[in-house]
């Protein structure tokens, strides 16, 4: 079991949302930028979301500890892990792509939380 963490300040997270061709908005699904879309503060929510797929990279890439990691750190691969709600509000992942096909036998949590400024996220990581 491996854990990865993850904390956003979001003012400058907001800041490089808005920057014309931010690879930001590449790495989140169509899903998750509808949910942002309904929310009071589109940029705070997201910055959850970043800090979701970044405490997962962490974690999965700590799992591989001594070992190569199976795939680039690129956009096309952060699109591949998705955080999607519950009619409750409460967050998991979805995997897809290539993230899917290296975990499908995973057990994996999530949680994120916002404070002020910040928005911070933790994923709990158990490969087979």
């Amino acid at each position: 079991m491996v854990i990865g963490t993850d904390l956003v300040f979001v003012p400058e997270f907001a800041r490089q949302l808005e920057v014309p061709g931010s690879r930001f908005e590449a790495v989140f699904s169509a899903q998750e930028l509808r949910v942002a879309g309904q929310k009071a503060d589109r940029a705070q929510h997201l910055a959850g979301r970043w800090a979701a797929k970044e405490a997962f990279i962490k974690a999965w890439g700590q799992s591989r500890y001594g070992q190569p990691p199976l795939l680039e750190d690129a956009p096309s691969v952060w699109a591949e892990i998705e955080v999607i709600p519950d009619a409750f509000g409460r967050v998991a992942y979805r995997f897809h792509g290539h993230v899917a096909e290296h975990l499908s036998q995973a057990k994996v949590a999530l949680s994120i939380s916002h404070d002020g400024d910040y928005a911070i996220a933790q994923c709990l990581l158990e490969v087979g």
